[in-house]
């Protein structure tokens, strides 16, 4: 007990207990006059406000200690300072004006970096984007990021592939916290509904150094809409309609905060029918799907916290064959009905010059599927998969020109069946790792290096049999301007992944493949190493990227018929071999001066997945080629106004694996116009998009529909309004 209480002593003595107050403005460096309502952020302490009407601020409550602060605002350039606190001086902040959008912290990787001060190349968008060009779910709008694919079963059911690796090759995270729901099966989507969520950012490439095994293809990271600013309210209600599946959405959504407490919750409503082709409406595509959200948080000088709660109710159909026509929105059988329950904790601690982060996870997803044999009333595939996880990182005080962060991940996993078909064991998993990671900023480069050790233990509960997977991994990357207005990023990792469940110990018909599963108990840990090699071009009115990787993957597992049929069902078994992926994307983004309003865009992408049996792999995503042009404006009546018309060619995809087809090429048209009216004195957002506006008949490659031949969805007209209180 002394021990214990010296401890808490020794804590207690890094805390500076005094309470600092910043002030500042921020001001046109052209005009010097002052910038209203330009943001003012905190990163680290996630606190923040907008200056008042002469640009001035004044932020309170602020611990000792050395912080990265953020200033932006629409039509300059974003602002990354580093500043000790307490400062004897106000801060005087000048703002450059520029035509680019704004940069965004990247949250996903250490150190909370603009991506341009980042060592790691990461894609973002915000979820508004995404929207903007017509997605009908989040599954369908990463789409719409360069190297970013997704393997789909209809509309209601997609799973993010990153450069031609998906399934558990790629890790989704949401609230700070990892999302696991069963994302080995083909039938098994997100779990995530868009509502409330802020921005999507992609790490592409092996991110096992910060987050362990399944993150060898990367990592597809939710950020959570945020709490209201200070001493602030904000409500919201709106809804969308969407023409092809006569199906529609509404979300409401209200936060509130004070000077430390804030919370928030947003509901959301979402059915679609059947979705329609040119030819057909493909029988029992159709969805529903209910989602929850809502979060409380306290914000102290010393210490902030917040716990978040996110309950997505799905109710998918699945579809068999072109069949019956209907317009109903209820499923058939057989469908799914899915409850995905995601708890989580955010806090941090700040001492002097040093902080501690610790996230706390459970997630518990109640998976059950209902056939024709059983009927409505009994589940005949029921899985309970509960999982608590951790993340603990410790911000150790900078030294010099290093940062630091000593972390601690790891995973309590149990597996449960509670229906009368078995496909996967009851079971347990364990994970624990340990990393280490520095940033050192020299003068004319930034390097990034870290170490991870992992441990996973699977242990099948019914048979008793058990299995033990270590492994150690690394990352080194260094960003330098090589030139004027040109950056390059070099980054060399290494990754793991663990075999899952069913490639260990599946012994039975998965119904959703319509094949008979074999596990293959012995099989090891998929090890990768990736090279990545990015350049970038930037000035007031060009932005050019070319991104090229290769990713070498030792004992890469896959599953292949092996001859044999068991009850009129192909046999498959789970194998490994060695396999190679490379590819890249390069675009470039135009806005001319005098005419900043115009925006031209383009972008490539390719990847190629081989075995070194010269086999090519499956699932890999066709070369595709992306132009926009979209315009901006702003007028009286009518904010922030946009306008864009894409043409997205997707080419052949030849290239396939042993038992998989080749798939044609196509193109497809969408456009969309918004912005936003005041209506009885408040913001009222409106916008109208299309997609697919030729009504072409075409099959994507990763659908897994196109084995019956089924088309993806024709022409979709969205309307969508938001109504803000």
């Amino acid at each position: 007990m002394k021990q214990f209480s010296t401890i808490v002593l020794l804590l207690a003595s890094t805390f500076i207990f005094s309470q600092n107050t910043l002030q500042g403005t921020v001001t046109d460096n052209d005009t010097k006059e002052g910038i209203a309502f330009a943001n003012v952020y905190f990163p680290d302490l996630e606190k923040g406000i907008s200056t008042s009407d002469d640009g001035s601020f004044t932020i309170e409550n602020l611990p000792n200690g050395d912080y990265k602060i953020i200033v932006s605002y629409l039509g300059y350039e974003t602002q990354s300072l580093n500043i000790t606190i307490p400062t004897k001086d106000p801060l005087k902040i000048m703002m450059i004006p520029s035509a680019l959008e704004m940069e965004e912290v990247i949250v996903s990787t250490p150190f909370h970096k603009l991506q341009s001060e980042n060592v790691m190349k990461v894609e973002r968008q915000t979820v508004s984007e995404l929207q903007q060009k017509g997605a009908v779910n989040l599954s369908e709008g990463i789409t719409n990021i360069p190297g970013v694919e997704s393997v789909t079963t209809g509309l209601s059911i997609g799973k993010p592939v990153i450069r031609g690796l998906s399934y558990n090759r790629v890790l989704v995270y949401t609230q700070g916290v990892r999302l696991e729901n069963q994302q080995f099966g083909d039938e098994h989507g997100l779990g995530i509904n868009d509502s409330g969520i802020e921005s999507v950012e992609v790490i592409k490439g092996p991110a096992s150094l910060l987050y362990g095994s399944d993150a060898l293809g990367g990592v597809l990271y939710l950020n959570p809409e945020k709490f209201a600013s200070i001493n602030t309210s904000d409500g919201d209600f709106g809804g969308k309609y969407y023409s092809n599946t006569l199906g529609y959405s509404t979300n409401a959504g209200y936060k509130s905060s004070g000077d430390h407490w804030q919370f928030l919750f947003r509901g959301n409503l979402a059915e679609h029918s059947d979705y329609n082709t040119k030819d057909y409406r493909v029988t029992n595509s159709r969805f529903r799907e209910q989602d929850f959200k809502a979060g409380i948080g306290y914000l102290g000088t010393h210490f902030k916290t917040e716990f978040r709660y996110n309950l997505n109710v799905l109710k998918p159909g699945l579809t068999e064959a072109i069949g019956i026509q209907s317009k109903r929105r209820s499923p058939m059988l057989g469908f799914q009905e899915i409850y995905n329950h995601v708890f989580s904790s955010k806090s941090s601690v700040f001492f002097n010059n040093s902080s501690l982060d610790v996230n706390l996870g459970y997630i518990y997803n109640d998976r059950k599927e209902f056939s024709e044999d059983l009927g409505y009333n009994e589940a005949g595939l029921h899985l309970k998969l509960k999982t608590f996880n951790y993340d603990i990182k410790y911000n150790l005080p900078k030294l010099g020109k290093f940062e630091t962060i000593l972390g601690l991940q790891g995973m309590d996993q149990t597996n449960g069946n509670y229906g009368e078909e078995f496909l996967i064991p009851n079971a347990r998993v364990n994970d624990i790792g340990f990393l280490a990671v520095s940033h050192i900023h020299f003068e004319k480069a930034d390097v990034q290096l870290g170490a991870r050790f992992d441990n996973r233990n699977v242990n099948d509960t019914d048979s008793g049999e058990k299995r033990q997977f270590n492994s150690f991994n690394g990352a080194a990357g260094i960003k330098t301007d090589i030139a004027k207005n040109i950056t390059a990023r070099v980054n060399l990792a290494s990754g793991f992944r663990a075999p899952n469940l069913a490639e260990l110990t599946v012994d039975g018909v998965h119904e959703g493949t319509n094949r008979y599963e074999k596990g293959n108990i012995d099989l090891k840990i998929e090890q990768n190493f990736q090279t990545d090699i990015a350049l970038e071009y930037k000035n007031e009115h060009i932005e050019f990227y070319a991104n090229g990787f290769y990713n070498k993957i030792n004992d890469y597992i896959f599953i292949a018929p092996n001859g044999q049929i068991i009850d009129g069902n192909d046999v498959y078994v789970y194998s490994q071999n060695n396999a190679n992926l490379y590819g890249g994307e390069v675009g470039f983004h135009l806005h001319p001066h005098p005419l900043d309003w115009l925006h031209i865009e383009s972008s490539f992408e390719t990847v190629t997945g081989k075995l070194t049996n010269d086999n090519y792999l499956p699932l890999i995503p066709a070369n595709s080629i992306t132009n926009t042009l979209r315009v901006e404006f702003d007028k009286n009546w009518f904010k922030n106004g946009y306008a864009f018309v894409s043409l997205k060619s997707t080419f052949d995809q030849n290239n396939t694996g042993a038992f998989e087809t080749a798939t044609s090429g196509y193109n497809l048209l969408s456009a969309g116009l918004g912005g936003s009216i005041k209506l009885f004195n408040k913001e009222a957002i409106l916008s109208i998009s299309g997609t697919n506006l030729t009504d072409k008949t075409y099959i994507n490659h990763l659908s897994r529909f196109k084995t019956e031949g089924i088309y993806n969805m024709g022409r979709n007209i969205t309307f969508g309004v938001t109504y803000k209180l």
